[in-house]
């Protein structure tokens, strides 16, 4: 399982998620959904997922730190502010919108199981990693902000 840790960097596998999600659109049981329900829902959960992005990504700027979640030992602070209060993994909760938002586009409910997948596999090859070295890093301020703000939403 190691092998996996932090190795691929979450947006490439978000990308192969949706190419599977697209996959079981073409091959599974499609959903008749209203189009303009579907262009509204859409659009909000894609809003929704770039404002998560855009807000992680500033807050790492602004506190001089790598984005790169590839270089865990690169980390240089604890963000803890901003879009860091509502949740520990905005970009991955974005990055979870946009997936969503892709099934619901392609009428294909059943492809929430790979927005599903993505998010196992995030959370034990990415998050959980981070988490181990965030800890070795910050100690005890890392402790008190997992206890304050919670991993995903």
């Amino acid at each position: 399982m190691k092998a996996f840790e932090s190795k691929i960097p979450p947006p490439i596998v978000a990308l192969l998620f949706a190419i599977l999600i697209w996959w079981m659109a073409g091959n599974l049981p499609t959903t008749e959904i209203d189009n303009a329900l579907k262009l509204f829902v859409v659009g909000l959960l894609v809003t929704t997922g770039l404002l998560f992005d855009l807000f992680g990504l500033i807050n790492f700027r602004k506190a001089r730190t790598t984005v790169n979640p590839v270089k865990l030992d690169a980390t240089s602070a604890l963000v803890s502010t901003g879009i860091y209060k509502i949740s520990r993994n905005p970009m991955y909760v974005g990055l979870t919108f946009f997936l969503t938002a892709w099934c619901i586009y392609l009428s294909s409910l059943i492809a929430i199981l790979g927005v599903t997948g993505f998010v196992l596999y995030i959370h034990i090859f990415q998050i959980l990693p981070e988490e181990r070295m965030l800890s070795k890093l910050f100690g005890d301020e890392y402790k008190k902000y997992q206890s304050r703000v919670r991993r995903w939403l």
